[in-house]
């Protein structure tokens, strides 16, 4: 008996999903084979020790993703939509909740239509105060949409406050955005299913351990093996926009 036919009814299915499945849409994975993102290093960009040493290129670079992502050529592609045709259809023919769990800061799942969604590394088209934040975690301050560029020199028009402005991101060093969420996610799931990752950035890279624990059959469905694919019960391998529809349409088919 094969992965899917082994899924029994209502069963609740999560999909982790992390640069891959952008990267056909035009946008850059977060980390290149040379330890760089968009030409910068991750240190210089991605921590709070560099927005506090160098706010001004931390918006620059921030302003030029968020740029790019509304670039009008910037579109979901077939595994966004594949996607989001699995969370719409899969209940219908008796399955379970789908839920997405996204490493990617990009809004590429929600213009497809995905609605159970978790942004587990933040938001590019949001941001928020950290002065009005510093009594409370970076997850639970007020968001707001940004689709303009952001300066270090904007002032806060809560606290009045300017330089604590800040892209919704989480950096190194800081906690990932609602994991209370996601192991209430994975503690339910059936089917867990790993798209476009790494394999090598945790905690996400630990989640198929803790769905196996908890009694889901696992897939990973990415370009080629990540660096933990031993670790997951089947694996499917080729571009994103290729295997995600293929492997969806098996799913609802079954």
């Amino acid at each position: 008996m094969n992965l899917i036919d082994a899924l029994k009814s209502k069963a609740a299915i999560t999909i982790l999903t992390g640069a891959g499945i952008s990267a056909e849409s035009g946008l850059q994975t977060f980390r290149a084979s040379d330890g760089l993102w968009e030409g910068r290093r991750v240190e210089d960009v991605a921590t709070p020790e560099a927005f506090a040493r160098n706010p001004a290129l931390v918006h620059q670079f921030y302003n030029e993703r968020r740029s790019g992502l509304l670039h009008p050529q910037i579109k979901p592609n077939a595994a966004h939509e594949a996607l989001a045709l699995l969370e719409k259809k899969w209940p219908q023919i008796g399955g379970g909740t789908i839920w997405v769990v996204t490493q990617n800061i990009d809004d590429l799942h929600e213009r497809a239509g995905t609605q159970n969604l978790v942004h587990m590394h933040g938001e590019l088209l949001k941001m928020f105060c950290a002065n009005c934040a510093r009594n409370v975690s970076y997850e639970k301050a007020e968001k707001f949409p940004i689709t303009t560029d952001l300066q270090a020199h904007h002032v806060c028009k809560r606290c009045h406050m300017s330089g604590g402005l800040r892209p919704d991101i989480v950096w190194f060093g800081e906690m990932p955005y609602e994991m209370e969420k996601i192991q209430d996610i994975l503690e339910d799931t059936d089917l867990f299913i790993s798209i476009g990752t790494s394999g090598n950035v945790y905690p996400a890279a630990g989640f198929v351990s803790q769905a196996q624990f908890y009694g889901a059959m696992t897939m990973e469905i990415n370009l080629e093996p990540s660096l933990n694919a031993a670790n997951f019960h089947d694996g499917l391998y080729g571009p994103a926009t290729e295997k995600v529809p293929q492997f969806v349409q098996k799913l609802l088919g079954a």
